[in-house]
């Protein structure tokens, strides 16, 4: 189906999406993804109709930080300035490769960088990925932003014209390893699928392996004392111990402490469990160091499992992105 990107490429001010955010407007005016509070939709999908019968991409701008903003018949009152960069997205076109290029790095958990060029003279607007035919400018600015793991915006001189760019970095999903299947590890897990986190639970217990509870996670059988050897510890941002066995959890602990593993471990539980489990642990507990969280979650007041599981990822998401 035809279909148009919109892509966020700078902003000022007071904006709900920032630089990166994208939606996707079909030909049929449905979308996935919104960049405003909805008050920009509805003007974007009629410049994204003009995409499609033109074929030509071209960036539009909403200035909302004066009194003049309600010329633009949107109303927003966000108070900033938002430059949108839309594009035809089609199988084929430049867009849809260089999201496939992105997203096959995002499923093997590497980083990545795009370009969005949304100023040029010479160059057609559109994302790219950072690889010839950009200038070589973008090209090493894609390279360093996997670097540095950081966006930038660029504004070069081609020859005797300017081009305007915004350089994304992309980072693989959080890896969040639940050590314990119980029922309270479903609404946690379901939640954090659906942030778009890759998810693994690992549980001893054949009764609650069942993959049909935790759809979309990665589910094993494995005893508590061989996690190292079941999952690659490495490649996990953060754990939840959650088994509600005092052995159990103290096992998975002994795992997850030496350094290398996740930089976030959480154990469920109160105060005096996690003492109880530090004495059971001895010298392996201070290895844990700062990287455990216990009781794990922020302090939301929260009782059901539901809500437990919120005050949890609420926590890990902090914890992501250094709050």
């Amino acid at each position: 189906m035809a279909r148009v990107l919109a892509t966020v490429v700078a902003t000022a001010g007071s904006t709900y999406r920032k630089p990166g955010a994208r939606m996707l407007i079909m030909a049929d005016g449905s979308y996935f993804g919104l960049l405003s509070g909805g008050c920009l939709e509805a003007d974007l999908k009629i410049h994204a109709q003009e995409i499609l019968e033109r074929g030509v991409p071209r960036a539009i701008e909403y200035d909302m930080r004066g009194p003049d903003e309600v010329l633009f018949g949107v109303g927003a009152g966000c108070e900033g300035m938002m430059r949108v960069l839309l594009e035809p997205a089609a199988p084929g076109s430049i867009a849809a490769h260089a999201l496939a290029v992105a997203a096959n790095a995002n499923q093997r958990g590497k980083p990545t960088s795009l370009v969005m060029v949304h100023q040029a003279a010479s160059q057609p607007l559109g994302t790219y990925v950072a690889s010839p035919p950009l200038p070589a400018e973008l090209v090493g600015a894609g390279v360093r932003a996997v670097a540095d793991a950081t966006s930038s915006g660029l504004d070069i001189a081609v020859g005797e014209a300017r081009m305007r760019a915004f350089v994304q970095f992309l980072a693989p999903p959080p890896h969040l390893l639940v050590c314990g299947a119980g029922p309270d590890a479903e609404p946690l897990v379901s939640a954090a699928r659906a942030l778009g986190w890759q998810v693994t639970v690992v549980d001893h217990r054949t009764a609650y392996i069942d993959q049909q509870r935790f759809r979309g996670a990665r589910v094993l059988q494995a005893d508590a004392d061989a996690l190292g050897r079941a999952v690659d510890l490495d490649l996990y941002h953060a754990a939840v111990v959650m088994s509600h066995v005092l052995d159990s959890d103290a096992a998975y602990l002994n795992a997850l402490a030496p350094s290398g593993g996740p930089g976030y471990v959480g154990l469920l539980g109160p105060v005096a469990r996690r003492q109880r489990l530090m004495q059971k642990l001895g010298s392996a507990s201070n290895s844990l160091g700062v990287r455990l969280h216990s009781p794990v979650g922020l302090d939301l007041g929260a009782v059901t499992p539901e809500a437990i599981a919120l005050a949890i990822l609420s926590e890990i998401h902090a914890w992501l992105a250094g709050h």
